[in-house]
């Protein structure tokens, strides 16, 4: 058993629009983060489907990122809504977890791509979080996802 939290939270209005740091977040189902790109239809990737509501990263990925391969970059930078500390996402695929109030769903691994290599600038960023880019979750219920919040299985 483990327990979790949230250490920070990002939405972007639109694509390739930089990712404004939040204290909470509206979790619609259906939609995802109230505000964010793919909330809004206007992500990149967008396609209306469940593992597009909301995506997230382990803290400790961030900072392995930068400790083996020296991409040092903030927590809005890496272009997922949630990033938590203590939550072992890659074993949440196809399982429901709850963040503070709100029930979420694990769809699939949320792998690097180009796009983020080109956003970012940083080349290492594809080998540096294979198998290790986070989650793509669906909401299941309502409510509001603070920073602090508790993630449990």
């Amino acid at each position: 058993m483990w327990t979790g939290t949230v250490k920070s939270i990002h939405i972007a209005a639109a694509a390739r629009e930089r990712m404004q740091s939040l204290d909470q977040a509206r979790a619609i189902p259906g939609v995802g983060l109230e505000g964010d790109r793919y909330a809004l239809r206007q992500g990149t990737f967008f396609k209306p489907l469940p593992d597009f509501e909301l995506t997230l990263i382990e803290g400790e990925a961030v900072e392995a990122l930068r400790r083996d391969y020296d991409v040092d970059l903030d927590s809005g930078e890496i272009r997922r809504n949630l990033v938590t500390r203590g939550v072992p996402l890659n074993h949440l695929v196809g399982r429901e977890f709850r963040i503070g109030e709100v029930r979420i769903r694990g769809i699939r691994l949320c792998e690097p791509c180009a796009h983020l290599q080109k956003l970012t600038g940083r080349p290492a960023i594809i080998k540096g979080l294979r198998h290790r880019g986070g989650l793509r979750a669906q909401i299941l219920s309502p409510g509001i996802i603070r920073v602090g919040d508790t993630v449990t299985e």
